[in-house]
């Protein structure tokens, strides 16, 4: 059995639909019950941390019970929210006549691929690295298992890139050393009382790469920071859920496999509604006989992993009292 008693990050994913909302909500739960705070986070753009609460959330901390508070980040505000700050450097360093083309330009950025990713990224990158002290551990209920590869593997990428633009920063540095040596008395022989360096367009030019180098700098860190945190397993555990079904085992483990490679620590599965024994009549039958079939598939195939089963309920979960209810069939 996995035990998460010790963690300070927590990242449930697995295919859409198998409940994962579920099980990060009695996650938090438990903890709570056994004396620790908890910050509940969802990253999926289809919330449904409300539905299982009964609560209304949205993207600012909500307490939803003693101990448990809730976070719905939303990344088309994540999205804005980035694009605004990046647009507002670059106004810095451009005449105003350059402005529309700007804005024009960052529009289409933020409707570009992969948008919405890096924009979470970044926020769930400050949550784990300005972790509230008021927290002993932040559960991330994320969205389906494809986002959740993408997400947690993206530190790494783009920390890659920041460097890459950190080099593009440095050779220009480079060049407009070269070209300064070559320009004679780099324009010191022209008699101009007025010839201010601080003034000169090249200062304006240092200025700005400083600052784009040091921006750029700034989010390597973080990143690396993150990562640094996410694959330490004394700190951070990732928990999949899935059913006894063929197309969340796959995907599960695809899942675990990409992961492994990132050294991402998989603390172990929670596999979830499982027909129960006394479900009488020929179809539950025939369902049980199949499933017997893919949790045999499972426990080969996640031999080395934890794993939780837990019952399929006769009623919808949602609400503290159902909540809790499966939080107490947790290990």
């Amino acid at each position: 059995m996995f035990c998460i008693d010790n963690k300070q990050i927590v990242f449930v994913g697995g295919k859409g639909g198998v409940g994962k909302t579920t099980i990060s909500s009695a996650l938090a739960l438990q903890q709570a019950k056994r004396g620790r705070n908890v910050l509940l986070v969802s990253t999926d753009p289809a919330h449904s941390l409300a539905d299982a609460f009964d609560n209304p959330i949205g993207d600012t901390i909500t307490s939803m019970t003693e101990r448990v508070d809730a976070l719905e980040i939303d990344p088309d505000a994540e999205v804005e929210a980035h694009i605004a700050r990046v647009m507002k450097t670059m106004k810095r360093f451009s005449k105003p006549d350059m402005y529309p083309e700007i804005e024009r330009q960052m529009r289409l950025t933020q409707q570009s691929p992969g948008a919405q990713e890096a924009a979470l990224l970044e926020r769930i990158a400050r949550l784990i690295d300005e972790k509230p002290a008021d927290y002993d551990l932040i559960i991330f209920d994320t969205a389906p298992t494809g986002h959740t590869l993408r997400l947690l593997t993206l530190p790494e990428a783009m920390a890659a890139w920041t460097q890459g633009l950190l080099k593009q920063t440095e050779r220009s540095k480079k060049l407009e050393g070269v070209l300064e040596h070559l320009s004679p008395k780099a324009g010191k022989d022209i008699a101009n009382p007025m010839a201010d360096p601080k003034q000169h367009e090249s200062a304006e030019l240092d200025d700005r790469t400083a600052e784009i180098s040091e921006t750029l700098l700034r989010r390597q860190r973080l990143f690396h920071r993150t990562r640094h945190v996410i694959t330490d397993p004394s700190k951070t555990a990732l928990i999949f859920v899935l059913t006894p079904e063929k197309l969340p085992i796959l995907e599960t483990s695809r899942a675990v496999t990409a992961l492994r490679q990132e050294k991402l620590p998989i603390a172990g599965l929670v596999i979830n509604r499982n027909l129960p024994e006394h479900a009488d009549g020929e179809f539950f039958a025939k369902r049980r006989a199949q499933e017997a079939v893919y949790r045999e598939d499972i426990e080969q195939e996640f031999h080395d992993l934890q794993r939780v089963y837990l019952p399929l309920f006769p009623t919808d979960l949602h609400g503290l009292e159902a909540l809790r209810g499966i939080a107490e069939q947790l290990p």
